[in-house]
């Protein structure tokens, strides 16, 4: 099945130096640009982390220090990426937990500012979650009845996840063919208000911590009453979104 699109949909992969969405850097990205009249576009890069890859890290997606040397930086590319990704909307295979999040932080690092809030996302991992509980190697096999053979290769991995929520649709009649309805079935992102998540909103739309010990008190009732605590938070390794999420909730309110 064909995907029924308003806008370019962009499938994406990240490789990286590590999984802490704060301190890790992306070692290579791929991405699959599908526009709604079926044209494709796929674009891989290697990237230098400016920083050493963990052997460990290596071991699993085979790249190491001496491929990247002399590999343009993320903020080298920041600009043209996020113009590249303009009107889009963006899909991946785990990405509301850990693609989405890292590279918001690269794109905060490099001082280019492009609003995820406004994009539509689907994670297909959680659409396999939901529906069969397994890796991508297993819901390539599953879907697809093909062998995942390049597994963690970017490119590979972007591929295969564009083929496996077409195949998705394919096989489950109840999933509608619909960007924006996916987006709010299968992601992550319905209640944050922040990609990590570390502020939401209520079921009433109010926007409250997520963690620590004010988890569940609104978030503009915290700053008026301990104002100590927006400090805290900006000194602390929390995600630049995150902080810049609080400080704009802030200057909101510092404006009532």
């Amino acid at each position: 099945m064909e995907l029924n699109l308003r806008n370019p949909l962009i499938f994406f992969d990240l490789e990286t130096t590590g999984t802490d969405t704060v301190k890790d850097r992306i070692v290579e990205i791929s991405y699959l640009k599908v526009y709604p009249n079926g044209k494709q576009e796929v674009k891989t890069k290697r990237l230098n982390p400016e920083m050493p890859i963990p052997p460990s890290s290596s071991a699993i997606h085979g790249i190491y220090d001496e491929d990247v040397a002399d590999c343009p930086t993320f903020k080298q590319i920041a600009k043209s990426l996020a113009d590249q990704m303009e009107g889009c909307d963006l899909a991946g295979f785990n990405s509301s937990r850990f693609d989405i999040p890292l590279i918001a932080e690269e794109f905060l690092r490099a001082g280019v500012d492009i609003d995820f809030s406004r994009r539509k996302m689907i994670d297909v991992q959680i659409i396999f979650h939901k529906k069969e509980q397994r890796t991508l190697e297993a819901a390539y096999k599953f879907y697809c009845d093909k062998e995942l053979t390049d597994a963690h290769s970017a490119e590979a991995d972007t591929l295969a996840t564009y083929e496996v929520l077409k195949a998705q649709l394919d096989k489950y009649p109840d999933l509608v063919n619909d960007i924006e309805k996916l987006a709010e079935e299968f992601s992550f992102f319905n209640n944050n208000v922040d990609l990590a998540g570390r502020i939401i909103r209520d079921e009433n739309g109010v926007e409250i911590f997520n963690f620590g010990k004010h988890k569940g008190k609104s978030v503009s009732e915290v700053l008026k009453k301990e104002p100590s605590f927006y400090a805290w938070m900006m000194d602390a390794d929390f995600p630049l979104n995150t902080k810049q999420v609080l400080t704009k909730i802030k200057l909101r309110e510092m404006q009532k």
